[in-house]
């Protein structure tokens, strides 16, 4: 059976992506081929996926005939389209490419991997159970069943939004890197919590709890964030009392100076 869906770069983001692609029957495993330059990750994503792997980069774009997903650091892009130089003489398909490059602009990429087809995405590391955010821009020269099929296969992974590509590094500031927020704050609660005298794993089990479910709150209600902080301050009571001490610390300024740091730094990668 012929390839439909390449891969480079095995990674975790890339890894997560294709499981969900397989686990939801997307694409067989038998028409899926990655390329991956450490022969120890090759072994373990050929052994869990039952995939085919090699370490050319070359056999993947001239192999994959659907949709090449470019699944590798912004600083590895040279190296790629260097193989490509070499590679698109024997190319009969032109596949879709996804690219989660972080910081990479679309012209960037549209002019190294002519005259491929471009989409730049951004998930994030909740890909791995189905609940990536991803935002998606499109490039000059995609159809739109192309831009269909891109966020079908984003589908599989989490939520898809459509933006701007000029949205793209605050997308990687709120979304991309916002995992790793969240996370601190969890860990926080859960080490207030020990502070306040509970055990480690009642803690952490309060604080991961809580977080989800008031995020599932806020999303299935619809309801603004300060309407739900509203409904659970009462006056004079203790939330008020642990919001104004958030509030002293600068709780919502250092969160908002964390997105605008992550955006910044995304735009540098593009240069």
């Amino acid at each position: 059976m012929s390839i439909r869906f390449g891969m480079i770069g095995g990674g975790v983001m890339g890894e997560a992506i294709l499981s969900r692609l397989i686990k939801e029957k997307m694409y067989s495993p038998e028409t899926v081929l990655v390329s991956e330059p450490s022969s120890d990750r090759r072994e373990e994503l050929a052994q869990r996926y039952q995939i085919e792997v090699t370490d050319s980069n070359r056999k993947v774009m001239q192999s994959a005939s659907e949709v090449l997903l470019l699944a590798v650091k912004p600083q590895v892009l040279p190296r790629i389209e260097a193989d490509w130089d070499g590679a698109k003489e024997n190319i009969e398909h032109l596949p879709l490419l996804i690219s989660i490059l972080a910081g990479i602009p679309i012209l960037r990429l549209e002019a190294g991997l002519d005259p491929l087809p471009v989409v730049r995405v951004m998930p994030n590391t909740n890909a791995t159970v189905g609940a990536s955010m991803s935002a998606i821009a499109p490039g000059s020269r995609l159809r739109t069943e192309q831009l269909t099929l891109a966020k079908t296969i984003l589908s599989t992974i989490g939520q898809v939004v459509e933006v701007s590509e000029s949205a793209m590094d605050a997308v990687t500031g709120v979304s991309g890197s916002g995992p790793a927020y969240v996370a601190l704050l969890i860990e926080s609660l859960a080490d207030g919590g020990v502070s306040a005298g509970l055990p480690r794993s009642i803690a952490q089990q309060l604080a991961i709890q809580t977080v989800l479910g008031t995020a599932t709150l806020l999303q299935e209600e619809q309801i603004h964030p300060a309407q739900l902080k509203d409904r659970v301050t009462s006056p004079g009571g203790t939330t008020i009392a642990g919001v104004a001490e958030l509030e002293a610390s600068g709780f919502r300024s250092a969160i908002i100076k964390a997105v605008q740091a992550a955006q910044a730094r995304s735009a540098e990668l593009g240069h």
